[in-house]
């Protein structure tokens, strides 16, 4: 079983040492979020991973989800777990408290909402886009709205999707065809969607979809767009539950993984709506919800490395095979080379994306409430440079993680009763939701690098070399400052061309947008691992309480520098050999 306490004395590491949670703490609004208090609600998240959500993960995997009767039944167990969870306050952790949340940071929240996800992804996405839904309704919807449906949305009572993508309109949400018809002070919902992640299920008495249709008179393509909220059930002026509303699952996907999650074809005949934002105005409405979204599914990348991790540490502590050099007789496999690599790349490169997606939380809650302008400017700058990252670089790099982690358990990592398989199987779809691999990495490459001319990435880049200029007098640290000064120098002049040529050439920008991505999420982590490190130090020299853990991580980040960030090389000279052999060879002849 996963030793959810285990994550949990890293994650106070970074919240600490390397996301600021003092200073975040000291936010207008979250002045509650002591550091004692932080540390209990994060054991106490772990306890309830452990105990009642991290047992239901492969009932979802064998039982899965089905449709009967014109709605959605998820396992039991599910559903048991979900009514603890907003029970006991879980569903509001990081939410207003104006409507019935607790008001903890978005960092705080992020932190736990790692252990939901790595007891069981399938169920955690009915929470995270819950929350992200609340999200959006706080920000754009009028007063009506907000007090007939957030509280609700808030506590975990009703839950909330994102209804997007339709048979025609994947990620060119241009061309979506769901329309909406006025009717009196609301409207009606006519169309289809498909992939709708939790669009039905009876955990709670009403699910909030947020749907992107179009008005009658409204302009072609995205800009004609209007985002509408479409309760399951209506509701009536008392607040209470009338009617089904005309909204119904036709069906659900069966998936490579996440089998718990229902994946479901969604039918809006008719159905009553309320108008989310300004008309036409729905698309930047949806993405406040998709922006929390896309730094939730990299956290999720972090979460199931995590348990592949220890599933796989277990094991190879349990597993003996063959003779080890310098050890009489078999030895359990955790002392062969090759298996403490596994192990160690696994363990170091998951410690790199969980810093960076708690540091990314630190920055989008600073861009929220820092009282001084300048100061909210920057943090944003940093989030909007980072997400696509974190999205991208966390969930690419678990498709290795989680695969390392059946290799070290050998034949026995194929067989489905380990376990280990259905993590690899879960992972695959955190590349592909929330916008694509190569969507992020197209919105890094143009909105976040060309269109600002790169500052934002020169502001990063003078952050690094700071953190890199503090290590360079300290004799403990040389492995790890020499690694991450070769790495800025790589992502530096990879800026430097994308810059100079991407800018002239659109077909090179999209040819070399992934290979940016990756460099980006290498050097980032090693860049965090780094200041992991100057910390370990220090917390060594001061004679720390709790010297092992301060060792390995010093430990971890040498070999994060020696043997994970030596990629960054690669990815660096993969760009700045342009489009020529990506488009080289004819449509044709593929």
């Amino acid at each position: 079983m996963t030793d959810y306490r285990a994550p949990v004395k890293d994650m106070l590491f970074v919240l600490r040492e390397l996301a600021g949670l003092e200073a975040v703490g000291q936010l207008p609004g979250y002045e509650e979020a002591t550091d004692d208090l932080v540390e209990a609600v994060l054991e106490e998240a772990a306890g309830f991973a452990a105990g009642v959500v991290a047992p239901i993960n492969s009932v979802g995997d064998s039982q899965g989800t089905r449709v009967e009767n014109d709605r959605v039944v998820v396992p039991e167990e599910f559903a048991d777990a979900y009514r603890q969870f907003a029970e006991n306050g879980w569903a509001g952790l990081a939410q207003s408290p104006d409507f019935g949340g607790q008001g903890l940071p978005y960092l705080v929240g992020l932190a736990v909402e790692e252990m939901w996800q790595s007891a069981s992804l399938a169920w955690s996405l009915c929470p995270l886009l819950t929350q992200g839904a609340a999200r959006a309704v706080e920000l754009h919807a009028d007063d009506a709205l907000k007090a007939m449906v957030l509280e609700k949305m808030v506590t975990g009572a009703w839950t909330g999707t994102m209804n997007l993508t339709e048979p025609q309109a994947g990620s060119d949400l241009s061309a979506v065809r769901t329309v909406a018809a006025p009717d009196g002070d609301a409207f009606r919902i006519t169309g289809q969607k498909i992939y709708i992640t939790w669009g039905d299920h009876d955990m709670t008495d009403n699910v909030m979809h947020l749907v992107l249709a179009r008005l009658p008179d409204a302009p072609a393509g995205t800009r004609g767009i209007s985002l509408f909220a479409v309760p399951k059930r209506l509701i009536n002026p008392d607040g209470s539950l009338g009617d089904a509303n005309s909204v119904r699952p036709v069906s659900v996907e069966h998936k490579l993984g996440i089998h718990g999650s229902p994946t479901c074809v969604m039918a809006y005949e008719n159905a009553l709506g309320y108008l989310v934002g300004a008309p036409n105005h729905g698309l930047a409405c949806m993405f406040t919800m998709m922006n929390h979204a896309r730094i939730g599914v990299g956290l999720e990348g972090v979460a199931i490395s995590e348990r592949a991790y220890q599933q796989a540490l277990a094991y190879a502590r349990d597993r003996v095979q063959g003779p080890v050099v310098g050890r009489d007789g078999p030895a359990p496999i955790v002392h062969h080379p090759d298996v403490r690599r596994m192990l160690m790349t696994i363990k170091a490169t998951t410690e790199a994306m969980r810093a960076l997606a708690l540091v990314t939380g630190a920055h989008l809650d600073h861009a929220h409430r820092n009282p001084e302008k300048g100061a909210r400017a920057a943090h944003d700058a940093r989030v909007q440079l980072l997400t696509p990252v974190v999205k991208g670089w966390c969930t690419e790099t678990s498709q290795v993680l989680t695969s390392l982690a059946i290799q070290v358990h050998g034949g026995m990592g194929y067989v489905e009763e380990t376990g280990v398989a259905q993590h690899y199987r879960d992972a695959r779809i955190t590349t592909i939701y929330e916008g694509t691999t190569g969507i992020q990495a197209n919105d890094l490459i143009g909105r976040k690098t060309l269109r600002d001319e790169g500052r934002a990435f020169r502001a990063l880049l003078d952050d690094m070399r700071e953190t890199e200029g503090r290590l360079a007098g300290q004799a403990d640290l040389q492995t790890v400052r020499s690694a991450l000064a070769e790495g800025i120098d790589s992502l530096s002049a990879a800026v430097d061309w994308v810059l100079e040529h991407a800018g002239k050439d659109p077909v090179a920008a999209g040819a070399v947008a992934n290979n940016l991505l990756m460099l980006t999420g290498v050097v980032a982590g090693g860049w965090q691992m780094a200041r992991a490190a100057e910390a370990a130090v220090a917390a060594l020299a001061n004679n720390t309480v709790d010297p092992d853990f301060h060792r390995a991580k010093l430990a971890t980040a040498e070999f994060y520098a020696q043997q994970v960030m030596p990629q960054a090389g690669a990815y660096a000279k993969a760009l700045s050999s342009g489009a020529g052999a990506v488009l080289g060879v004819p449509e044709e002849l593929l």
